[in-house]
């Protein structure tokens, strides 16, 4: 039997003619982000009509030096616990101090109201999250960001090649997190990005570049000065060139993703249920269940991998206060995520439908 995954990259050819034409080219790496880096950039930009584009080794990167140019020690940043625990660890990363609220119990994103109760004096940042490729409310956020003169910084982790309102997420915010792991819509070896939307972008995207190469700056020839203290963040070679690759075929690859989606939607018996919305890019796609064990335990027995996402970040050790989140702590407990990748075949579709209802 087959074993139907959760995630699985979608490939062809010209994943293979990248990668060997930057193998031939002995040109793997550069801190400066020139080459195939560079033409990701620019690629990306274009697609989701950004104002620049900084590539990144990962997601963490991309959140880490987003958060590092709003100076945000001591200060608060708003988000959701319901996410990969990267998205509070780069709060604490840059000083400063994560303030979780609860979700929207039907989309699973940040809930705009509990955003707005939650900001103070000492807010700095706010950061949703587009849980599973499916956008936060960002009209809501974004009023709320002017009000109170706070600034939007979103997590795409999930996201790219979602919109929201005819807009591809990444046009939005001043800053946009992007994750291209393996598992993600489009794929590379390891990879992130920052989308920036900001006026001073050309400003911001030298700072971000200085601090991706370990904080070098004023390159001529050998010589080089540091001013800022900086990482090992900057995206290879391999990953710029099967990212163009990937980028070519996303609306494709994530159309076949809303398929699948609509389809469960239509289909799987449950009344907790991701919600389908033709903008949404479908990372995975979650439904709720009673007795997790049992029911993931009956998919794992038939073929059929599926997901936690996520246990919330305010329960881990690191983040545990008295803070409670009714619908985020509930979710924790029931999720399961459903695979939406394009390799999952008619017949893989229709026995996970078949296995979800018969197992509820």
């Amino acid at each position: 039997m087959a074993k139907i995954k959760l995630f699985d990259p979608y490939t062809d050819k010209s994943e293979k003619i990248a990668v060997k034409r930057v193998l031939d080219s002995h040109f793997w790496a550069s801190g400066a982000g020139t080459g195939e880096v560079q033409k990701f950039e620019d690629a990306f930009s274009k697609y989701i009509d950004s104002k620049r584009c900084i590539a990144l080794n990962s997601g963490t990167a991309a959140l880490n030096l987003a958060l590092s140019i709003y100076n945000i020690k001591n200060k608060e940043v708003i988000l959701p616990s319901l996410s990969f625990v990267a998205t509070a660890n780069a709060v604490i990363e840059n000083g400063g101090i994560p303030k979780f609220v609860d979700i929207d119990k039907d989309t699973l994103c940040v809930d705009p109201e509990k955003i707005s109760k939650a900001i103070s004096k000492r807010t700095k940042v706010i950061l949703p999250v587009h849980f599973g490729g499916l956008s936060s409310n960002l009209t809501e956020i974004s009023k709320l960001c002017r009000e109170h003169k706070i600034h939007l910084v979103e997590d795409a982790a999930h996201a790219a090649g979602s919109s929201y309102r005819n807009k591809k997420i990444g046009s939005h915010g001043e800053m946009v997190c992007f994750s291209f792991h393996p598992v993600k819509n489009l794929a590379m070896p390891t990879g992130g990005l920052i989308s920036i939307n900001r006026n001073d972008y050309k400003e911001v995207a030298r700072i971000l570049k200085e601090k991706r190469w370990c904080g070098i700056t004023n390159r001529k020839g050998g010589d080089y000065d540091v001013k800022n203290i900086g990482w090992n963040y900057y995206m290879n070679e391999f990953s710029a060139a099967i990212g163009l690759a990937q980028l070519k075929k996303l609306d494709r690859t994530n159309n076949q993703r809303r398929k699948i989606a609509k389809k469960y939607s239509d289909e799987i018996s449950l009344e907790n249920k991701m919600p389908f919305d033709k903008e949404c890019s479908y990372h995975f796609y979650w439904i709720r269940v009673k007795n997790r064990t049992k029911f993931r335990k009956i998919l794992s027995e038939k073929g059929i991998e599926t997901g936690i996402h996520y246990k919330p970040i305010h329960t881990f050790s690191l983040y545990k206060s008295k803070i409670r989140l009714p619908i985020t702590e509930d979710v924790g407990r029931d999720i399961v995520t459903l695979p939406t990748h394009p390799n999952i075949m008619g017949d893989d579709i229709e026995k996970i439908i078949k296995t979800v209802n018969n197992s509820t």
